[in-house]
Protein backbone atom coordinates (compact mmCIF):
# COMPACT_ATOMS: atom_id res chain seq x y z
CA UNK A 1 0.00 0.00 0.00
CA UNK A 2 1.01 3.47 -0.92
CA UNK A 3 2.09 5.64 1.67
CA UNK A 4 -0.12 8.69 1.71
CA UNK A 5 1.44 10.34 4.43
CA UNK A 6 2.42 13.49 2.21
CA UNK A 7 -0.83 14.03 0.09
CA UNK A 8 -1.82 17.16 0.85
CA UNK A 9 -5.05 17.45 2.94
CA UNK A 10 -7.41 19.30 0.51
CA UNK A 11 -10.63 21.08 2.32
CA UNK A 12 -14.37 21.42 0.70
CA UNK A 13 -15.50 24.28 -1.11
CA UNK A 14 -17.73 24.77 1.72
CA UNK A 15 -14.67 24.36 4.59
CA UNK A 16 -12.79 26.24 2.30
CA UNK A 17 -15.28 29.08 2.20
CA UNK A 18 -16.25 29.60 6.22
CA UNK A 19 -12.60 29.45 6.85
CA UNK A 20 -11.93 32.24 4.68
CA UNK A 21 -15.16 34.45 6.36
CA UNK A 22 -13.82 33.18 9.77
CA UNK A 23 -10.13 35.06 8.53
CA UNK A 24 -11.55 38.02 7.25
CA UNK A 25 -13.91 38.59 10.12
CA UNK A 26 -10.34 38.55 12.23
CA UNK A 27 -8.46 40.52 10.00
CA UNK A 28 -10.93 43.44 9.91
CA UNK A 29 -11.49 43.54 13.60
CA UNK A 30 -7.80 43.50 14.00
CA UNK A 31 -7.71 46.37 11.69
CA UNK A 32 -10.43 48.21 13.81
CA UNK A 33 -9.16 47.82 16.95
CA UNK A 34 -5.38 49.54 15.65
CA UNK A 35 -7.39 52.18 14.32
CA UNK A 36 -9.56 52.94 17.52
CA UNK A 37 -6.35 52.04 19.29
CA UNK A 38 -4.35 55.17 17.43
CA UNK A 39 -7.28 57.63 18.03
CA UNK A 40 -7.35 56.90 21.84
CA UNK A 41 -3.38 57.50 21.88
CA UNK A 42 -3.50 60.78 19.91
CA UNK A 43 -7.04 62.31 21.33
CA UNK A 44 -7.92 63.64 18.06
CA UNK A 45 -11.26 66.52 18.96
CA UNK A 46 -14.30 65.45 17.27
CA UNK A 47 -13.00 62.05 15.97
CA UNK A 48 -15.89 59.50 16.77
CA UNK A 49 -15.23 56.29 18.36
CA UNK A 50 -16.90 53.24 17.90
CA UNK A 51 -17.54 49.95 20.27
CA UNK A 52 -17.36 47.79 16.65
CA UNK A 53 -13.33 46.92 17.27
CA UNK A 54 -14.24 45.50 20.66
CA UNK A 55 -15.84 41.99 20.30
CA UNK A 56 -18.34 40.83 23.01
CA UNK A 57 -17.17 38.42 25.16
CA UNK A 58 -20.40 36.35 26.66
CA UNK A 59 -18.20 34.21 28.94
CA UNK A 60 -16.86 37.62 30.56
CA UNK A 61 -20.74 38.58 30.59
CA UNK A 62 -20.25 41.05 28.04
CA UNK A 63 -23.35 42.84 26.30
CA UNK A 64 -22.73 46.53 24.91
CA UNK A 65 -25.44 48.62 25.21
CA UNK A 66 -27.07 50.32 21.73
CA UNK A 67 -25.29 53.08 20.81
CA UNK A 68 -28.75 54.95 21.58
CA UNK A 69 -28.67 54.10 25.24
CA UNK A 70 -25.32 54.29 25.89
CA UNK A 71 -25.15 57.73 24.41
CA UNK A 72 -28.56 58.87 26.50
CA UNK A 73 -27.29 57.37 29.90
CA UNK A 74 -23.59 58.88 29.19
CA UNK A 75 -25.45 62.47 29.08
CA UNK A 76 -27.07 61.71 31.92
CA UNK A 77 -24.11 61.24 34.07
CA UNK A 78 -22.68 64.62 32.41
CA UNK A 79 -25.37 66.73 32.92
CA UNK A 80 -24.62 69.84 34.64
CA UNK A 81 -21.07 68.72 35.13
CA UNK A 82 -18.22 70.69 36.39
CA UNK A 83 -15.15 71.65 35.42
CA UNK A 84 -14.00 70.38 39.69
CA UNK A 85 -15.76 67.13 39.43
CA UNK A 86 -14.51 63.40 38.83
CA UNK A 87 -16.33 61.11 36.62
CA UNK A 88 -15.91 57.33 36.91
CA UNK A 89 -17.45 54.27 34.46
CA UNK A 90 -17.92 50.95 36.29
CA UNK A 91 -18.01 48.01 33.82
CA UNK A 92 -19.68 50.25 31.11
CA UNK A 93 -17.13 50.74 28.78
CA UNK A 94 -19.90 51.28 26.06
CA UNK A 95 -20.77 54.22 28.38
CA UNK A 96 -17.41 55.61 28.27
CA UNK A 97 -16.67 55.34 24.86
CA UNK A 98 -20.01 57.33 24.37
CA UNK A 99 -19.29 59.81 26.47
CA UNK A 100 -15.43 60.28 25.02
CA UNK A 101 -17.58 60.77 22.03
CA UNK A 102 -19.92 63.57 23.91
CA UNK A 103 -16.94 65.47 25.51
CA UNK A 104 -14.66 65.36 22.13
CA UNK A 105 -17.90 66.57 20.30
CA UNK A 106 -18.77 69.22 22.71
CA UNK A 107 -18.45 72.92 22.43
CA UNK A 108 -14.88 74.17 23.80
CA UNK A 109 -16.81 76.88 26.13
CA UNK A 110 -18.69 73.69 27.47
CA UNK A 111 -17.49 72.58 31.02
CA UNK A 112 -15.61 68.95 31.21
CA UNK A 113 -14.74 67.38 33.99
CA UNK A 114 -11.81 67.47 36.01
CA UNK A 115 -10.95 63.68 35.66
CA UNK A 116 -12.94 60.63 33.80
CA UNK A 117 -11.92 57.01 34.75
CA UNK A 118 -12.79 53.87 33.41
CA UNK A 119 -12.72 51.00 35.71
CA UNK A 120 -12.66 47.81 33.77
CA UNK A 121 -11.51 44.32 33.33
CA UNK A 122 -10.59 43.46 29.87
CA UNK A 123 -7.17 44.44 29.35
CA UNK A 124 -8.33 45.87 26.00
CA UNK A 125 -9.63 48.72 27.08
CA UNK A 126 -6.33 49.62 28.08
CA UNK A 127 -5.62 51.71 24.70
CA UNK A 128 -7.55 54.40 26.65
CA UNK A 129 -5.54 56.59 29.33
CA UNK A 130 -8.41 56.90 31.60
CA UNK A 131 -8.22 52.81 31.93
CA UNK A 132 -7.86 51.41 35.39
CA UNK A 133 -8.03 47.79 35.51
CA UNK A 134 -11.04 46.52 37.82
CA UNK A 135 -11.61 42.76 39.52
CA UNK A 136 -14.64 43.33 41.17
CA UNK A 137 -13.13 39.85 43.40
CA UNK A 138 -11.00 42.92 45.13
CA UNK A 139 -13.73 45.68 45.06
CA UNK A 140 -10.84 48.23 46.71
CA UNK A 141 -7.47 47.09 45.17
CA UNK A 142 -7.82 50.70 43.29
CA UNK A 143 -5.51 53.68 42.88
CA UNK A 144 -5.85 55.06 46.69
CA UNK A 145 -5.83 58.92 44.85
CA UNK A 146 -9.96 57.70 43.87
CA UNK A 147 -11.09 57.10 47.34
CA UNK A 148 -13.69 59.48 48.57
CA UNK A 149 -13.30 61.74 45.48
CA UNK A 150 -15.53 60.38 42.62
CA UNK A 151 -18.69 63.17 41.76
CA UNK A 152 -20.46 60.84 39.01
CA UNK A 153 -20.62 57.43 38.77
CA UNK A 154 -22.39 54.50 36.50
CA UNK A 155 -21.86 51.02 37.13
CA UNK A 156 -23.17 48.26 35.61
CA UNK A 157 -21.60 44.69 37.58
CA UNK A 158 -20.70 42.10 34.91
CA UNK A 159 -22.82 39.16 36.79
CA UNK A 160 -26.11 39.03 38.20
CA UNK A 161 -25.18 37.22 41.83
CA UNK A 162 -25.48 38.68 45.42
CA UNK A 163 -21.35 38.77 45.26
CA UNK A 164 -20.69 40.46 42.23
CA UNK A 165 -23.24 43.04 43.72
CA UNK A 166 -22.71 43.90 47.05
CA UNK A 167 -18.87 43.77 45.64
CA UNK A 168 -19.78 46.39 42.88
CA UNK A 169 -21.36 48.23 45.21
CA UNK A 170 -18.50 48.19 48.08
CA UNK A 171 -16.11 50.24 44.98
CA UNK A 172 -19.01 52.56 44.53
CA UNK A 173 -19.27 53.91 48.20
CA UNK A 174 -15.77 53.55 48.57
CA UNK A 175 -15.51 55.94 45.36
CA UNK A 176 -17.91 58.21 45.99
CA UNK A 177 -17.36 61.59 47.57
CA UNK A 178 -18.63 61.91 50.56
CA UNK A 179 -21.73 64.19 51.46
CA UNK A 180 -20.12 66.00 54.52
CA UNK A 181 -16.64 67.47 54.29
CA UNK A 182 -14.43 66.46 57.54
CA UNK A 183 -13.50 69.25 59.87
CA UNK A 184 -16.72 71.48 58.30
CA UNK A 185 -20.11 72.19 59.02
CA UNK A 186 -21.29 72.16 55.12
CA UNK A 187 -22.82 69.44 53.17
CA UNK A 188 -23.19 68.20 49.64
CA UNK A 189 -25.49 65.60 48.07
CA UNK A 190 -24.38 62.37 47.33
CA UNK A 191 -22.53 61.43 44.35
CA UNK A 192 -24.46 61.21 41.02
CA UNK A 193 -25.24 57.83 40.48
CA UNK A 194 -26.64 55.06 37.85
CA UNK A 195 -26.62 51.44 38.44
CA UNK A 196 -27.87 48.93 35.61
CA UNK A 197 -28.60 45.80 36.00
CA UNK A 198 -31.47 43.24 35.63
CA UNK A 199 -34.83 43.31 37.32
CA UNK A 200 -34.17 40.50 39.62
CA UNK A 201 -31.35 42.37 41.38
CA UNK A 202 -33.90 45.18 42.39
CA UNK A 203 -34.57 44.62 46.27
CA UNK A 204 -30.60 43.84 46.28
CA UNK A 205 -29.50 46.96 44.50
CA UNK A 206 -32.08 49.38 46.09
CA UNK A 207 -30.65 48.26 49.57
CA UNK A 208 -26.82 48.15 48.32
CA UNK A 209 -27.27 52.05 47.18
CA UNK A 210 -29.77 52.94 49.64
CA UNK A 211 -27.22 55.51 51.64
CA UNK A 212 -26.94 56.96 48.27
CA UNK A 213 -30.58 57.13 47.58
CA UNK A 214 -30.86 54.98 44.60
CA UNK A 215 -33.94 54.10 43.21
CA UNK A 216 -35.84 51.87 40.58
CA UNK A 217 -36.42 54.12 37.48
CA UNK A 218 -38.82 54.36 34.76
CA UNK A 219 -36.02 53.70 32.21
CA UNK A 220 -35.03 50.15 30.77
CA UNK A 221 -31.55 50.19 28.84
CA UNK A 222 -31.39 48.40 25.55
CA UNK A 223 -28.60 46.33 24.91
CA UNK A 224 -27.10 46.36 20.62
CA UNK A 225 -27.49 42.71 20.52
CA UNK A 226 -30.43 42.16 22.40
CA UNK A 227 -30.63 40.75 26.39
CA UNK A 228 -33.03 38.16 27.50
CA UNK A 229 -32.88 39.14 30.82
CA UNK A 230 -35.03 42.54 31.90
CA UNK A 231 -32.75 45.20 32.52
CA UNK A 232 -33.58 48.22 35.12
CA UNK A 233 -31.86 51.78 35.23
CA UNK A 234 -31.14 52.91 39.19
CA UNK A 235 -30.75 55.97 39.82
CA UNK A 236 -30.66 58.51 42.74
CA UNK A 237 -31.92 61.66 40.56
CA UNK A 238 -34.68 62.11 38.04
CA UNK A 239 -34.38 63.63 34.78
CA UNK A 240 -36.36 64.15 31.54
CA UNK A 241 -35.55 60.27 30.35
CA UNK A 242 -37.24 58.76 33.79
CA UNK A 243 -38.38 59.15 36.95
CA UNK A 244 -38.80 56.95 40.11
CA UNK A 245 -40.80 53.86 39.15
CA UNK A 246 -43.05 54.12 42.58
CA UNK A 247 -43.95 57.32 40.87
CA UNK A 248 -43.03 59.86 44.12
CA UNK A 249 -41.07 62.66 42.39
CA UNK A 250 -37.99 63.20 44.15
CA UNK A 251 -36.42 65.94 45.40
Amino acid sequence: MADSDDEPIALSSHALAALQEFYGERNEHAEKFEKLKAAAEEQHDGQALSMDAFVEDWNESQFWYSDETATLLAKQLLGGVREDEVVAVVSAPSVFVAMKNLLNSADISSPKPKKVYLLEHDQRFAVFPEFVFYDFQQPVKLPPELKGAVDRIICDPPFLSEDCQTKAALTVRWMSQPSTQANSQATQPPPRLIVCTGERMETLVTKLYRSLGAKTTTYEPRHARGLSNEFYCYANFECDEWRFKDGKKGK
